[in-house]
C-alpha cells in the first residue's frame, strides 16, 4: 500500500490560490497546496486538517471539505517516495494568507497559473481540478522529478 497524503485548493471567484514551496520537497516551485502524509490512526480529512494548520495557520473543519481527486506519484529512483496524494477543495475557512517556513501563499488569477513554475504534471489535472471534474491519474517520475509518463484513470 502507498503512502497516504493530503493536498488541498482554494479557489475564489476567477482567483486560486497558490504557495510557494520554500523547503523539501517541490522546493521554489508553486503548489496549490500544504501537502503531507497522514500519521498513524490519522483519517486522511484529519491529517488535511492538521496540516493546513501547521503549515499556513489556516482553519477549517471537515464539514467545509470536498474530496474529488485522487493523483498516484510513482518516483522511478526512489520507491519510499510513491504516494497517493488524496485532493480536497476548501470551501469555508477562517484565515488571512500569511507566509510561513514552509509556504509563501500568493493568489492568481485562474487564466494566469504559472503552470511553468509548477510540477510538470499539474498543467494536466489542474484545469480539471478548478472544473470540479471528478479525477484519478497515475503520474511517474525520475530520479531529476521529471515526469515520465502519466496515465489518466478517470
Amino acid at each position: 500500500m502507498q503512502k497516504q497524503t493530503t493536498l488541498w485548493i482554494i479557489i475564489e471567484g476567477s482567483k486560486i490560490l497558490l504557495c510557494m514551496k520554500k523547503r523539501w520537497f517541490w522546493k521554489w516551485l508553486y503548489n496549490c497546496w500544504a501537502w503531507w502524509k497522514c500519521e498513524i490512526n490519522e483519517s486522511i480529512e484529519e491529517a488535511m486538517i492538521r496540516e493546513l494548520e501547521e503549515e499556513t495557520t489556516l482553519k477549517t473543519n471537515k464539514e467545509n471539505l470536498e474530496n474529488y481527486w485522487v493523483l498516484h506519484f510513482y518516483f522511478e529512483e526512489n520507491n519510499d517516495w510513491n504516494q497517493d496524494v488524496n485532493l480536497f477543495l476548501i470551501k469555508n475557512y477562517s484565515w488571512t494568507p500569511k507566509e510561513t517556513e514552509e509556504m509563501r501563499p500568493e493568489w492568481f488569477e485562474i487564466d494566469e497559473i504559472p503552470y511553468d513554475k509548477m510540477w510538470e504534471d499539474a498543467y494536466i489535472w489542474v484545469p480539471r481540478v478548478i472544473n470540479k471534474e471528478k479525477v484519478e491519474y497515475n503520474f511517474w517520475f525520475w530520479k531529476n522529478w521529471k515526469m515520465i509518463k502519466y496515465e489518466k484513470i478517470v
